[in-house]
């Protein structure tokens, strides 16, 4: 156990139909064929671990120009970042407490558009930037072709970066702090499983799980934002015997309700 806080980033929210969210969230019947969709505010956040050993920014949100092109058109329709222009990396970091220059390490869940856009802030630094081998490797094959997956934005990682990759399914680069692969949404996606003095375990799964459905009743992740589904069941049953196992929270990364709940981060 490690005697580490954990504080909770808000970086804004995105507007979106429910069945990205969850597979099958609207389903037409046969009296309604036109069933009106879900379409809400999702969260994003990030956490900053303040470890004994470094203070670890883990995922850096969305880019704070998502609204002004940097996003592509058809991306900001789909997940619409309509505040992303209050919610600059530094700023926020500011706000909680901390700068740039606070941040020893940096942690990617994975590359997608709403998790990679403050990279920059960390362009021609010496700080370490931790992201899975697979995981890099697709959101280059993702960016670079018109194949893999469309939620990637080049510019957000394709920048002079002290990349500290990521080769097994499961590392600890710091005390009681593991980085644990659940490919699903992706290839590489990776979690963290920290071990705290006060609060216990606590399993982060970034994107493998968007909200309580998904992991409550199984429910996969849906409209396209699923890599591999039957590695995303596989993962799914790994996070749920580290919840066994540890006892642990286990925390989604796109829950409105649950995000209220983690506002006040752990071991404050």
């Amino acid at each position: 156990m490690v005697n580490a806080t954990v504080d909770v980033i808000y970086r804004g929210g995105l507007e979106c139909d429910q069945n990205y969210m969850i597979e099958g969230q609207t389903l037409g019947t046969h009296d309604e064929p036109n069933p009106d969709l879900d379409y809400e505010e999702i969260p994003v956040w990030n956490l900053v671990i303040d470890h004994p050993e470094a203070t670890i920014l883990w995922d850096t949100g969305s880019h704070h120009d998502a609204l002004e092109g940097h996003w592509p058109e058809g991306l900001t329709q789909a997940f619409y970042p309509h505040d992303a222009h209050e919610h600059r990396l530094d700023e926020d970091l500011e706000e909680a407490g901390y700068s740039i220059n606070d941040i020893d390490a940096v942690f990617q869940t994975h590359l997608h558009l709403d998790h990679a856009g403050g990279l920059e802030f960390f362009d021609g630094t010496d700080v370490p930037v931790y992201v899975h081998e697979k995981e890099i490797k697709f959101a280059y094959y993702s960016a670079k072709t018109d194949k893999g997956s469309g939620a990637y934005i080049l510019e957000d990682f394709d920048h002079d970066l002290n990349w500290e990759i990521i080769h097994q399914d499961r590392e600890e680069h710091f005390e009681d702090l593991e980085f644990v692969r659940f490919p699903g949404h992706t290839p590489g996606l990776t979690g963290s499983v920290i071990h705290l003095d006060d609060d216990g375990t606590v399993v982060f799964t970034g994107d493998q799980v968007y909200q309580a459905p998904n992991y409550e009743a199984e429910e996969p992740l849906g409209a396209g934002l699923l890599w591999g589904k039957t590695e995303w069941f596989d993962s799914l049953q790994r996070i749920k015997e580290l919840e066994r196992r540890h006892d642990a929270e286990v925390v989604y990364g796109h829950d409105t309700d649950q995000f209220a709940e983690i506002e006040d981060g752990w071991g404050q």
